[in-house]
């Protein structure tokens, strides 16, 4: 599997210490406020179940699955294939994505989240792709891992065809792993 990998852009170390950094502001951000924070399936996985536990304040866990891409390329037809169990009427609503890539999932998940009248609704990726952003997207997140170049990227719950989620670290894949 790590064959396949042709560069290691970030290492388990600098995702793991960007995570305690995003928790300290987030448990400032929503303190008092038990948020429901959202994770968006299946990508998010990882990264939701360690930015959780840095998150130091009462909060309620939710998720959600939106579906849209096929292989490397995303379709452009969003599927909610898992909406929140709870009623976010009036709650204060943290989404966490994997990655903001052309934005059009994440566009689409934070207007389904509006429509079920909330007090807020704020994103936080891991990753942010702004070279990939669809320009009719103007939603920016409101709190960022990191910014990465426009490469496919693999690990740490994001994937090639459902392989590769369980990378420790996000690495570029290698052109010849997603040609063949």
């Amino acid at each position: 599997m790590e064959r396949d990998i042709q560069k290691i852009l970030l290492t388990e170390e600098q995702i793991h210490s960007r995570i305690a950094q995003l928790g300290e502001i987030l448990t400032e951000e929503y303190k008092d406020k038990n948020p429901v924070i959202v994770g968006v399936m299946k990508g998010v996985v990882i990264f939701y179940s360690d930015m959780i536990r840095h998150i130091k304040t009462q909060c309620q866990m939710d998720f959600m699955w939106i579906s849209s891409y096929a292989g490397t390329e995303s379709t452009g037809n969003m599927i909610v294939r898992r909406d929140v169990s709870c009623d976010i009427k009036g709650r204060h609503v943290l989404i966490l994505e994997d990655i903001f890539d052309t934005g059009n999932s994440l566009d689409f998940t934070v207007k389904h989240l509006l429509s079920k009248d909330p007090a807020s609704v704020k994103v936080c990726t891991l990753l942010d792709k702004p070279e990939r952003r669809n320009p009719n997207i103007t939603l920016k997140p409101d709190y960022t891992g990191f910014t990465i170049p426009n490469e496919f990227v693999v690990g740490y719950g994001l994937d090639f065809n459902e392989h590769f989620r369980n990378l420790p670290f996000v690495g570029i894949l290698s052109p010849e792993a997603y040609q063949n």
